[in-house]
């Protein structure tokens, strides 16, 4: 063990996990009802879990025996009320041991070290490479997309909690801590309602305001002092983006004036930002010729928050050129005295202009195909696919038809909204357009033929159209889609007018869902490829937008180092990705984890191309090693999706059916509302939150061993272990297959391993999960999962610890519901099993941090 993973677990162990063990005596002492008791029986289970599993007990018996051996329960409304009662209690502990991770972030981390923005400075100095990293600077960027999907299980209200709680634990505030834990035994987990999509948005527009604000400030005022005049002014180091109230594949209740409202909320939030920073610099600059500039530009902004219908002509230039004028008063009258409080918000208002965070729209193909087949009918259905991009390039402005469906209608004003949008927020305010579900040249030009209906003109179209690529198939003719899509006249022009650059977006949830890890990940890694080949022949300078999660079955865990790891094949001038649900909370909760993340980001954007010696990703015989690999797992993958049984047992033994009601997003989790699951219906966060929660994480490994397993058969090992030791690429994906199986327990599923309808289904997967484990584990040198990343292993180990009695109480709960369904039990014990199940859902999913 390294020095800095010793000093780091050092850390945790001080102030993580002892002061868990300490604080969490506080909550048996709360003035709660029968509490006390509570806390003692919770002890009570969580021992018993462990002794039933090592004794393979089934969580029913073991749930059964516990009331039996340590209560006097023996009616099912008590019991049931008790287990409520233990799922509120571990609810609250998990909310401790996050706020206690958050707190000690500056001291488990080595923020100056490996990664950050002081080690790229040192080694520019150190390899002489300032004027290349100056230059580089100049066109590179990294955009972070905040989204809502449905992976962020605590309301907005106990987010709260876990920030004031983190501050006091940092500040060993006693009083205030206990304070804090009270109001959390106070405050409900479960939302009764599904929020409202401008719901979602102004949750996430806390992070903007109370973390990115700040951290993104920080990052570009180091970045400018540390390399004089590398950073353009009309072109930030990062940029934010924003899906909430934009994204409206699947999700019904996104519409137009949703959009819209979205903006206006974005654009109130970053003035309110200014407002209360130019009050607090006003208490500082007091100096003569500078207080009318202030008082001035402070009432502006006021006005365009706080008084309803008040229109000035506020702008970004605006704002800058007054304190510029500030800045130089500061500099030639009064000795530069406090310059660094105007130098940090011109920075700022650079980086977020009047929109704060850019508004992206998303729509399915499905729809635009079913839109402009309601407008214009035959006419346009009978025609071949050449005649209708024909017709699409050279459609103008519909005629004020109300039409009935209102579908067509959101759609057509959607189109329009975005142009409403850009003059009040500028331009970057809402500028891209995503097409999921994208596979054919027709899908892009579709959205480029509204636009013309909509009456925008093909030379002021300042809209980049992103195509989103997801399954296998469709990340395979990419490169020939595009290729189709460049040689169109009207698009060229259009590609000419947005500087020749083109965003494409590529989906890691559902390419992982539908061709497993290993091929999910290379078919992407593939893609690129061809891709940026593809762009480079007709000279467009191509921008890949990651749609990543939090697992690492959704292309989430080590995420800076997959860019890293990406050589001069793939295109990196930008470094673009998504960032949802728990990722906002875990990875960018505090503004010091925020500020860190990002510099991994940057700081692997630029090393890559600057300082690593290798000029591809992979070598020839590498990557055709990899796609053996690849397909191998891929083939094992589908085999397991084929199994007769394979939905039951999902449906049956998981929270799938139910993740749903869990009222945590205003998407629906099935994109077909139809009663049976199916696979293609069901979306990627809930599929890998379901085996999340089953602690079997399958789309995080399968396939992987199989396919590792058979190339040793063939005598080709060696090749796999030194593809380990010579690609950062390989080397992440293996790491991230560690955390995926570090996160797996067996134990809590292995009574269906003599299973009459599920015991061959379980095994498969226990027998993949074993000898996953065994060859990555070979390919490592190591003895366990995870010990390079000490301190990671260690908050998994405890975190899995604390939820061990909740994902036993949910499969209590799910094995009675079967029972009841079986048996035609009383609907309403269903009923209550099932709220057992969901409520159950929320810690285990809260525990795991990147569950979902």
């Amino acid at each position: 063990m390294n020095y800095q993973n010793y000093n780091g677990l050092q850390e945790f162990n001080n102030n993580v996990a002892l002061k868990f063990q300490l604080y969490n005596s506080l909550f048996s002492s709360l003035p709660f009802h029968r509490i006390e008791k509570t806390g003692m029986l919770l002890t009570v289970l969580s021992s018993h879990c462990e002794d039933g599993y090592k004794k393979k007990m089934s969580p029913t018996k073991i749930i059964e025996s516990f009331f039996e051996s340590n209560t006097t329960y023996i009616n099912e409304k008590e019991q049931v009320d008790l287990l409520f009662r233990f799922i509120q209690y571990l609810e609250r502990q998990v909310v401790l041991f996050d706020a206690l991770e958050d707190a000690a972030f500056t001291k488990v981390t080595d923020i100056s070290g490996a990664g950050t923005l002081k080690q790229l400075a040192f080694e520019a100095i150190k390899n002489n490479k300032e004027t290349a990293i100056n230059k580089k600077l100049q066109e590179f960027s990294i955009r972070l997309v905040l989204t809502a999907h449905p992976t962020q299980f605590y309301p907005g209200t106990v987010l709260g909690i876990i920030n004031d709680l983190a501050k006091s634990l940092k500040e060993n505030d006693t009083v205030k801590i206990n304070m804090y834990l009270q109001q959390l035994g106070k405050t409900a987990f479960l939302q009764k309602q599904k929020p409202t999509p401008f719901d979602e948005a102004v949750s996430l527009i806390w992070y903007l305001e109370n973390v990115f604000y700040t951290a993104i400030g920080k990052i570009t005022t180091y970045l400018k002092n540390q390399f004089l005049d590398a950073l353009p002014t009309n072109k930030p180091i990062i940029n934010m983006g924003f899906w909430p109230g934009g994204d409206r594949d699947g999700n019904p209740f996104v519409t137009a004036d949703i959009t819209l409202k979205v903006a206006q909320a974005l654009r109130g939030s970053i003035i309110k930002c200014y407002y209360l920073e130019i009050r607090k610099m006003r208490r500082r600059l007091t100096f003569s010729g500078i207080e009318i500039i202030l008082i001035n530009l402070e009432k502006e902004l006021y006005d365009n928050i706080f008084i309803p219908g008040t229109k000035t002509n506020l702008t970004k230039e605006a704002i800058i050129t007054a304190l510029v004028k500030v800045k130089d008063i500061i500099i030639y009258q009064h000795n530069g005295l406090f310059l660094h409080l105007v130098t940090n918000l011109i920075n700022k208002v650079e980086v977020f202009g009047l929109y704060f965070s850019s508004l992206d729209v998303r729509q399915e193909s499905s729809v635009h195909e079913y839109v402009l087949d309601n407008i214009f009918g035959e006419k346009y259905r009978n025609l071949i696919v050449k005649d209708k991009i024909s017709f699409l390039s050279n459609v103008s402005l519909l005629s004020e038809k109300k039409y009935e469906d209102t579908l067509v209608q959101d759609t057509l004003a959607n189109l329009k909204v975005i142009k409403e949008i850009q003059l009040l927020n500028g331009e970057a305010g809402c500028n891209r357009y995503i097409i999921s579900q994208c596979n054919s040249a027709q899908n892009v030009m579709e959205v480029y033929g509204l636009f013309l209906c909509c009456g925008w003109q093909k030379e002021t179209l300042t809209v980049d159209i992103v195509p989103l690529f997801e399954t296998i198939e469709d990340l395979e003719n990419a490169a020939n889609i595009m290729q189709t899509l460049y040689e169109y006249d009207d698009y060229k022009k259009h590609l000419v007018l947005r500087e020749n650059k083109q965003t494409i977006m590529l989906g890691f949830s559902d390419g992982t869902k539908d061709g497993g890890y290993l091929m999910a990940n290379f078919g992407i890694y593939k893609a690129k490829e061809a891709l940026t080949i593809m762009a480079k022949q007709y000279g467009i300078d191509v921008i890949f937008f990651d749609g990543r999660g939090g697992p690492p079955a959704r292309g989430g865990g080590k995420t800076h180092q997959f860019y890293a790891s990406m050589g001069k094949n793939i295109s990196t001038k930008e470094i673009q990705l998504t960032v949802q649900g728990q990722t906002v909370s875990s990875n960018f909760g505090t503004i010091e984890a925020a500020q860190y993340n990002m510099e991994q980001l940057i700081h692997a954007g630029i090393s890559n191309e600057l300082f690593s010696s290798n000029t591809i990703t992979l070598q020839k015989n590498e990557e055709d090693f990899l796609l053996l690999l690849s397909q191998k797992s891929f083939d094992a993958y589908v085999e397991l999706k084929n199994h007769p049984d394979f939905l039951d047992y999902l449906s049956q033994i998981s929270p799938v059916r139910f993740y749903s009601e869990t009222n945590i997003a205003s998407r629906p989790s099935k994109r077909n509302n139809g009663r049976k699951l199916s696979l293609k219906d069901l979306r990627a966060i809930p599929f890998v939150g379901a085996w999340a929660q089953l602690k079997q994480n399958v789309t995080g490994y399968y396939g992987v061993g199989t396919a590792l397993a058979a190339i040793e058969k063939e005598g080709k090992f060696g090749l796999a272990k030194e593809l380990y030791k010579n690609s950062l690429f390989f080397k992440t994906l293996m790491d991230n297959c560690e955390m995926a199986m570090k996160k797996c327990f067996f134990e809590l599923t292995s009574y269906l391993c003599n299973d009459e309808k599920f015991g061959e289904i379980w095994n498969i997967i226990y027998e993949e999960y074993e000898l996953t484990k065994k060859y990555v584990l070979l390919l490592s040198g190591r003895t366990t999962l995870m010990s390079n990343y000490p301190v990671d292993s260690l908050s998994i180990s405890m975190r899995e610890k604390i939820v061990l009695p909740l994902i036993t109480i949910q499969q209590y709960a799910l094995n009675k519901i079967r029972e009841i369904e079986t048996q035609f039990d009383s609907l309403s014990t269903k009923e209550t099993f099932e709220k057992l199940v969901i409520r159950s859902s929320f810690g285990i999913i809260n525990a795991g941090r990147n569950s979902a």
